[in-house]
């Protein structure tokens, strides 16, 4: 379903979110300034972890991650979702995801996991672009895939931390975690996509 301003409904994290920081924030911080410096984010995350500065990359990834959120929650409590920001915040997150994944996750649990996860997400956007081109509206992101994204990012930040404190019993769980992810990716594809 597109979302709009007129249908779009307040989760309970919105409201959470908007009572402890989004009331704070000045009006003229809007979700897709949000959403555009997640972009700016991506590439100092992984100038951090391909350099193995886990001090500045786990608190940066876990910071990044937590935008997705804050733009979202914004833009529904505030009435102030764009077409742009439908389509730009998924591409961001899987840009976030996607290149830490590629980076990380290849080398740290296996590189054919890795690929396999990117691939999946590959398939939703193209498929998402295959339908748009044939006319169909933009739609939002659905519950899969908001739950995907949520396991993705747990999985990633388990992983994270594994490294970053030496916890080697927590990299099982991530892995765990982000087959669950892919699992609900693929969920995400045939109910939102195709």
């Amino acid at each position: 379903m597109l979302m709009t301003n007129s249908n779009a409904p307040i989760y309970p994290h919105d409201r959470f979110l908007h009572a402890i920081l989004i009331r704070f924030l000045p009006k003229q911080l809007h979700p897709n300034h949000v959403t555009l410096f997640r972009f700016f984010l991506i590439p100092f995350v992984l100038w951090y972890l391909s350099h193995s500065n886990w001090s500045i990359a786990v608190p940066l990834f876990l910071f990044a991650s937590f935008t997705d959120a804050l733009d979202g929650s914004i833009a529904r409590t505030r009435r102030q979702i764009t077409v742009w920001g439908t389509v730009a915040d998924p591409v961001a997150d899987k840009l976030l995801i996607g290149s830490v994944v590629v980076l990380f996750v290849a080398r740290e649990i296996n590189p054919i996991f890795a690929g396999l996860i990117v691939l999946v997400e590959l398939l939703i956007v193209s498929s998402g672009l295959i339908r748009h081109q044939r006319g169909s509206l933009i739609i939002s992101a659905n519950w899969a895939g908001k739950i995907k994204m949520l396991l993705q990012v747990t999985g990633v930040m388990l992983l994270l931390i594994a490294k970053w404190f030496g916890f080697v019993l927590l990299v099982p769980f991530s892995i765990g975690t982000l087959t669950l992810a892919l699992v609900f990716a693929i969920v995400s594809l045939l109910t939102y996509s195709l």
